[in-house]
């Protein structure tokens, strides 16, 4: 048997030497191309808090906690007081999540477990086309008919045969524009995003969760009650969290149809303001740097709202995963 050649067996060393220490060069540079990629976001985030905060500090620091305790908002006499655009923000974001919740759970229920597979597919794409459109043609289709709908039908209902009139949350006149009307303009802007979220996490539930189930005697709405919903609870809530950021930061649209009175009503029927309606109203004709700073201000105060319902979120979802885990 002929041995191979001393001098090609140590070119052929070389060869798998120099492979490897190529691998290893690739292997480094593939890691620290994405290790910058991850670093990116948190940078932006970074980036843009550090500039708003710094456009926002002038106002915070002559106008201290009023610009949030306050409801005066008079540019010419210096005084700028966000709490109705706090408040609108807030109320109208909550009752956007009242109303899409269960339809968006609803919605995601029914593909993931009761539809046939032929519908399953063009009423999913015709769910994820809503999170397509244009803020705009939502806040034209809320002025030509939602506001009518809700003015001539929808609020005399409620308040009148309803009579959720006596009630301070369904007190007064029929005005259209109202946080009502943003309210569901919100939420169906925030459902695409909750059903869509949902559907995938309840289509991850392993099949044998709910075979147990079945072969535990329990009924076909039992089964999903207390096995699959109970088992996809954390993507759920990471899926309504998404929503609710949608719906908190949300302008065009919102500023349509609310009305855009700085008041505190308790009532849905009245006008109201947003935090992301004053910015957007008055942004582009901030008429001295106070102004200009107070907008940012308001700007710094929806970025806090926002850091603390993600942190929520995220609480809420480790804490429901921990419980399960147990």
């Amino acid at each position: 048997m002929t041995s191979l050649p001393v001098d090609w067996l140590e070119k052929e060393k070389d060869r798998r030497t120099l492979r490897v220490d190529a691998s290893a060069f690739s292997d480094k540079v593939y890691e620290a191309l994405t290790a910058a990629c991850a670093l990116v976001v948190p940078g932006l985030v970074i980036a843009i808090a550090v500039a708003v905060f710094a456009a926002a500090w002038p106002a915070f620091a002559k106008l201290g906690l009023s610009i949030v305790t306050t409801s005066d908002w008079d540019v010419a006499a210096g005084h700028f007081g966000a709490a109705p655009a706090i408040f609108g923000t807030i109320v109208s974001s909550a009752v956007a999540l009242i109303i899409a919740t269960p339809l968006a759970i609803g919605v995601a229920v029914f593909l993931s477990e009761f539809s046939p597979t032929w519908l399953r597919q063009p009423v999913g794409f015709l769910v994820d086309l809503l999170a397509a459109i244009p803020s705009v043609v939502y806040g034209l289709w809320g002025i030509f008919v939602l506001i009518p709908l809700l003015r001539e039908h929808v609020m005399p209902f409620l308040r009148d045969t309803l009579h959720l009139g006596a009630t301070p949350f369904f007190r007064g006149p029929a005005y259209g524009p109202s946080m009502l009307a943003a309210g569901v303009i919100l939420s169906i802007m925030a459902l695409p995003y909750i059903s869509s979220v949902s559907r995938e996490v309840l289509m991850a539930v392993p099949r044998s969760q709910r075979e147990a189930a079945l072969a535990l005697g329990a009924t076909r709405w039992e089964m999903i009650r207390d096995a699959v919903v109970p088992y996809a609870r954390s993507g759920i809530i990471g899926g309504i969290m998404l929503g609710l950021g949608r719906a908190l930061g949300e302008t065009m649209a919102v500023t349509m149809v609310i009305g855009n009175r700085p008041e505190i009503s308790a009532s849905l029927l009245a006008p109201g303001y947003t935090m992301a309606s004053l910015i957007a109203n008055e942004f582009s004709e901030a008429t001295n740097d106070l102004h200009l700073s107070a907008l940012m201000a308001v700007g710094a105060i929806l970025f806090i709202i926002t850091l603390i319902v993600n942190a929520g979120a995220r609480w809420l979802v480790w804490s429901v995963s921990r419980k399960r885990a147990q």
